[in-house]
């Protein structure tokens, strides 16, 4: 009896190697986050660093501490300008995604509308976007709509041509297969070419969403009572350079999240989806 209890509890204890997967697993998963949270930390330290040794005035370049300072002291207004930004980001996100889809969907279906669209499309990526604001607001007027026409320019050719690329990628067999069960045209897109389609999908909702900033920086340049756009231009017209440069970080925070908020959509809703796309990797 006694050799019998030895045996079950060295059979009982744990492996001694589980701790350390334990910490590798820990680590995978939070690697993503940790790592460009320390090249962030290190290079904030090293531009204090530097703008306190090398004695840089503030109007060229401000200290991280005293940016921070400066837009805690207007946190009010700044707030208010992120969101009028963040807005403006999404409505224009919006309607690029309203448009794309389906004219992707035609571009796909028939070769003449491809050869008819595409000289289009590249057209108005051709065309400055900075250049063509100023004729939107004339014609639009200086509101919302303007801004939100000239995020939608910027944010809507790579959501495009990722979406007509993933149509058009689904295997021959596959859509053969389809075909000899007399699937019909609306069967084979939503059955076959749009799931197949997903990762090309999410990739150009991933550029989307970050181009949708600049573009709504963008319109605030050329017509703008508020917004981040307008505040930085309010700032660096009376040489509150640490403001700007806040601005300018509040709105590399605001493109970062909503890149992260759409890879996050992508894992809940299609994990298959973001599985494959970390395997290519």
């Amino acid at each position: 009896m006694p050799n019998a209890s030895v045996d079950i509890s060295s059979a009982a204890a744990p492996p001694e190697r589980r701790p350390a997967r334990r910490v590798r697993r820990l680590w995978a998963g939070a690697r993503p986050v940790v790592l460009p949270l320390a090249v962030v930390v290190v290079l904030g330290l090293a531009w204090e660093a530097a703008v306190r040794f090398f004695a840089i005035p503030e109007f060229l370049l401000p200290a991280p501490s005293l940016i921070y300072s400066e837009i805690m002291a207007i946190r009010g207004p700044i707030v208010g300008h992120t969101l009028a930004t963040l807005q403006t980001t999404m409505l224009g996100f919006g309607v690029s995604l309203a448009v794309s889809l389906p004219l992707a969907v035609a571009i796909t279906a028939s070769p003449a509308i491809a050869n008819a669209v595409y000289p289009l499309l590249v057209v108005t990526q051709s065309v400055p976007k900075v250049a063509l604001a100023p004729i939107l607001v004339v014609v639009f007027g200086a509101g919302e709509t303007s801004r939100v026409l000239v995020t939608f320019l910027v944010a809507f050719f790579p959501l495009v041509i990722s979406i007509a690329t993933g149509l058009l990628a689904v295997p021959p067999e596959l859509v053969e297969l389809g075909r000899s069960l007399k699937a019909t045209r609306l069967q084979e897109l939503f059955r076959i070419r749009l799931p197949y389609a997903v990762p090309f999908v999410f990739s150009g909702l991933k550029l989307s969403i970050t181009f949708s900033v600049i573009g709504a920086v963008v319109g605030e340049f050329v017509a703008a009572e508020r917004g981040l756009g307008y505040q930085i231009l309010a700032a660096t017209a009376f040489f509150r350079t640490p403001i700007a440069f806040g601005a300018v970080i509040i709105l590399s925070a605001m493109g970062i999240i909503l890149f992260q908020a759409v890879v996050l959509i992508e894992r809940i809703c299609f994990p298959w989806s973001a599985q494959e796309e970390t395997s290519r990797r």
